[in-house]
């Protein structure tokens, strides 16, 4: 089964997916996405595979006959996608070059502009999950792209919230919050030419970084050549940096947050690419849950001050540079 269920509650499609469950466990000693396996060319760098047991699908079966006059179904219109990042099985984001990482952003852009073109796409989801914590089975380094055939519902309250805040200043809110970050600086962890890094003012999470383009750009496909180098740099260090927190890999969830396309709203004065880390982590052995408050009212907590953990950010960068460097 595969299909989209309305749910009118909260004015949002919900995946229904059950074929997922049928993904085999796969071997400790075997994996697809390493040169050799049959299922990759063996001399690729990255590479986007088309997802095996996709949630959403450009030729979707039809819905089960279960609607109603009041409960909607759609087809599981859409695209995933798994991007591979190394053919090495160990690595992850941080060990790569910057100049690895510069041929993923650019593999990043060409989809995205491949997934654009299909007049049915409305949203283009690029994010990778990170460890056990976050579900993830396969330890080979890869992202994922999701291509929605709609806005999904927390990206389309940022672009309401961008849009109010547009016809009230004349500004982009993103922008706003970027220059309110810079200006305070406590919070600011990582800059270059073209990026920041910050714990948000309002962050939930204890560890919930943003990256964020200093210049007003809608998706990543925007970033001009010089900026794609220096996003490939701040995401090497600001993964380093969550790295360096507690010494070992650090689980979290990536999400990059861009304009909807192929929608007749023109969202593109009043909104920002960024990418939003969610680390599951709340200390080096405490995970924090999303418990009845978070999940069952969107009653957010977040239990540490984020200033005090935006100096933690910065010390562990610190230990990531001198790692970088050749120190300890």
């Amino acid at each position: 089964m595969a299909e989209l269920r309305w749910n009118p509650l909260l004015r949002d499609w919900v995946m229904i997916a059950s074929h997922r469950q049928e993904r085999p466990q796969m071997p400790k000693d075997w994996c697809p996405f390493c040169p050799g396996s049959g299922r990759v060319p063996d001399d690729y760098e990255v590479l986007e595979y088309d997802n095996d047991f996709p949630a959403l699908m450009q030729n979707p079966p039809q819905p089960d006959d279960v609607a109603t006059s009041f409960y909607r179904v759609a087809p599981a219109y859409g695209k995933c996608e798994v991007i591979l990042y190394s053919p090495n099985h160990t690595v992850t984001l941080p060990e790569l070059s910057v100049q690895h990482i510069r041929k993923l952003v650019d593999l990043w852009v060409e989809r995205f502009e491949t997934l654009r073109k299909d007049p049915n796409i409305k949203f283009v989801f690029i994010f990778e999950n990170r460890g056990e914590v976050v579900g993830v089975t396969m330890p080979h380094p890869h992202g994922q792209i999701y291509g929605y055939s709609w806005i999904p519902l927390k990206i389309l309250r940022e672009l309401e919230s961008a849009e109010l805040h547009y016809n009230s200043y004349g500004e982009c809110l993103i922008c706003r919050i970027d220059r309110e970050e810079m200006e305070f600086k406590n919070r600011v962890i990582i800059e270059n030419e073209h990026f920041v890094t910050y714990l948000p003012f309002f962050t939930e999470y204890p560890y919930g970084v943003f990256i964020s383009p200093k210049r007003h750009v809608g998706t990543i496909s925007d970033l001009t050549d010089e900026e794609k180098n220096s996003f490939a740099m701040i995401l090497k260090e600001t993964t380093g940096m969550l790295d360096s927190l507690f010494n070992y890999k650090f689980p979290y969830m990536m999400c990059f947050h861009q304009l909807p396309v192929n929608v007749d709203r023109d969202y593109s004065k009043f909104y920002h690419f960024h990418v939003e880390f969610y680390p599951p982590m709340r200390s080096k052995d405490k995970q924090k849950f999303n418990a009845s408050s978070e999940t069952g009212a969107w009653a957010l907590c977040n239990t540490t001050s984020p200033e005090e953990k935006a100096e933690e950010l910065r010390q562990a960068y610190k230990r990531f540079l001198e790692k970088m460097q050749g120190g300890k």
